[in-house]
């Protein structure tokens, strides 16, 4: 039987691509801009690591240049949406179809084609333990995430810099007036959001899924918009958010390989149903939102 111990020692693995995407958007929208062409720039970067790995030149440079690749196409949107103050959820919809259209092409003469994945890393003892120690045996890339969701949870938080992004967000016109580049932070704030969402794609590319299928980052994009709302702004409610969708996304595989009698779509469409449901519940609590949110979020703002 496929059951707890598989969920448990897989959801982390599944869960940072959502991960990955989600920690960057929500530094893009503390900001105060609203990138809708998260599952572009997943994709663009998703190809364009894959095609690094597989020529040979190994998953650190396959992940630098998905990165790089995920902030160029970020910075595309950026110029659309901060420079000539577009309509940010017009200009986000424009670069993600676009990101998905690079994708299918760049990777067209690359289909089912595979790369070798990462090893397993071990915490000590912790990997030991039943059904709960195949939680403490992941690749670095896991590791390195829950490091960099810490990370910005302590930078958002404690330091000078995550005040400085929060005010823009909030009110960029009091941070202007204060002396802070408003534009210039926004710019570096979806540049970072276009990196994550970069490696995130190179993750689910290479490491979780190690093949390349067009259309492979289906929907985890969105899904990672969702998590920023899921997670009302906050890193550690979009952390478990992460785990609980990679957890979803796990177990209806594992009904499937227990020969749950339910349709195999069905069973396919539980995340997404999982984020409707929960965005569904969060949207009716406005006090909720209304205290968490961000002020300017998707509101152009003209030096």
């Amino acid at each position: 039987m496929i059951g707890l111990s598989f969920v448990l020692s897989g959801m982390l693995a599944a869960a940072m691509p959502f991960l990955l995407a989600a920690l960057g958007e929500l530094v893009a929208e503390r900001a105060g801009v609203l990138n809708l062409g998260i599952e572009g720039m997943m994709a663009l970067g998703a190809v364009t690591g894959f095609v690094i790995i597989f020529h040979g030149f190994g998953h650190a440079t396959g992940f630098l240049g998905a990165g790089l690749a995920g902030a160029a196409l970020s910075l595309l949107f950026a110029w659309l949406a901060l420079s000539l103050r577009a309509n940010q959820v017009a200009a986000g919809l424009a670069i993600g179809i676009f990101g998905q259209g690079l994708s299918a092409l760049f990777g067209k003469s690359y289909e089912s084609m595979t790369v070798a994945g990462l090893p397993k890393l071990q915490l000590p003892l912790l990997a030991d333990l039943p059904v709960v120690g195949g939680m403490f045996t992941q690749d670095i890339v896991v590791w390195l995430g829950i490091a960099a969701t810490l990370a910005i949870w302590a930078v958002l938080r404690m330091t000078k810099l995550g005040l400085i992004i929060r005010a823009v967000g909030e009110n960029p016109t009091a941070a202007r007036a204060l002396g802070y580049p408003v534009i210039a932070v926004r710019y570096c704030a979806v540049m970072f959001g276009g990196l994550m969402a970069g490696l995130a794609g190179a993750y689910a590319a290479t490491v979780y899924t190690p093949l390349w299928a067009d259309g492979m980052i289906a929907g985890r994009g969105w899904i990672a918009l969702a998590l920023v709302v899921f997670g009302t702004w906050m890193v550690g409610r979009l952390f478990f958010g992460a785990i609980l969708f990679g957890a979803v996304s796990l177990a209806q595989l594992a009904a499937q390989a227990n020969g749950v009698n339910l349709n195999s779509q069905l069973l396919a469409s539980l995340p997404y149903i999982v984020t409707i449901v929960v965005l569904g519940l969060i949207s009716s609590n406005k006090k909720l939102l209304k205290r968490n949110g961000v002020a300017s979020l998707g509101v152009p703002f003209d030096p």
